[in-house]
């Protein structure tokens, strides 16, 4: 392998080159050695900017998270506007037919990732208290609005989108479902408190 390969954003570069072994191969398969053969650089150069393989893994779930965070405020942007069934939908699909439910295979199966994910995440699993956190501040907003029931308790209908959602995208090496699938399970959690017109 070259070793004067030069990465303009080698942090970048690693972490696509990682998250594409996760989609591709599952956490399993993510190794020092083949995310950087991936990257098409040096072994050396991960460990040039972090300090061990565990380091760079954590480093990659929190960028993930961030992620999150600008994905969250834009579907609050979208409060008010289309339905909220098509919105919840797209954000779900985008959300979980990105890298979301391998990020979580590969926390559940590392026990020191979880732990120095812990350090700087006391409770919850990141990607999916992060999503929950988007759609509970969404729902809020279209309720706020009134096109979501005064009474609804966002706080559990966004982590009962989560887990539903978690589940119709965790099969990885199966087919993503279609946006019928998400769309009929996203209609009947929320059936009983949307308040928007039919048109």
């Amino acid at each position: 392998m070259p070793t004067g390969v030069a990465l303009r954003d080698a942090r970048e570069q690693l972490f696509d080159a990682a998250e594409r072994i996760l989609l591709r191969d599952g956490p399993s398969a993510l190794t020092s050695r083949a995310v950087t053969t991936e990257a098409g650089c040096a072994k050396g150069v991960l460990h040039r900017h972090f300090a061990d393989f565990d380091a760079f893994l954590a480093e990659l779930v929190l960028d993930r998270v961030a992620r999150v965070g600008a994905q969250a405020d834009a579907l609050r942007a979208r409060a008010g506007t289309g339905t909220v069934v098509d919105n919840l939908t797209g954000a779900l699909t985008e959300l979980f037919g990105s890298v979301a439910v391998a990020v979580v295979g590969l926390v559940t199966s590392r026990d020191e990732l979880r732990a120095r994910l812990r350090a700087a995440r006391p409770t919850g699993v990141p990607v999916l208290t992060e999503a929950a956190g988007m759609i509970a501040a969404y729902l809020t907003a279209e309720r706020d609005l009134g096109r979501v029931a005064a009474d609804a308790d966002v706080d559990t209908l966004a982590p009962t989108l989560i887990g539903a959602a978690h589940l119709l995208f965790a099969d990885r090496k199966g087919t993503p479902p279609d946006d019928a699938a998400v769309r009929k399970v996203t209609a009947a959690v929320v059936a009983g408190v949307v308040r928007e017109r039919r048109s």
